[in-house]
């Protein structure tokens, strides 16, 4: 987390990663994709900017929590109890809601469809990169 945001840090991190020539593993996804939602786009627009120019600013350099407070000065600053619903819903992103399809489907691509324990695209995610 990085000020209290899901999420957040882990875009960070793929911006960079797919900077350092083309090093974000396969599979991941990195902004928006046509016709889905991704968590990138999710969160650029809970903070109401431009994946586009959150990438440009990730790449000027600075910390996380530098660039967070960026976010905040060109788009918005959520209050705590919308941080409080936006992680709540993040983290339960896939279980027993629209996107639990998805959640089966990307299972089954990755090798792990009959793991009964990933119930949300962040068990996924924990259970592809090992935690």
């Amino acid at each position: 987390m990085v000020g209290g945001l899901f999420v957040f840090g882990r875009i960070l991190d793929k911006i960079r990663l797919h900077a350092r020539e083309g090093r974000l593993p396969e599979g991941y996804h990195l902004g928006v994709i046509e016709g889905k939602r991704t968590f990138d786009d999710r969160v650029c627009r809970f903070l109401g900017v431009d994946f586009e120019a959150l990438s440009a600013r990730v790449l000027e350099g600075g910390t996380d929590e530098e660039i967070l407070e960026w976010c905040y000065l060109a788009g918005r600053r959520p209050d705590a109890e919308q941080i409080e619903i936006w992680n709540g819903f993040m983290s339960k992103r896939g279980w027993r809601d629209a996107a639990s399809a998805g959640v089966a489907e990307q299972k089954q691509a990755a090798g792990l469809g009959g793991r009964e324990d990933i119930q949300t695209f962040f068990d996924l995610m924990d259970a592809e990169e090992g935690r």
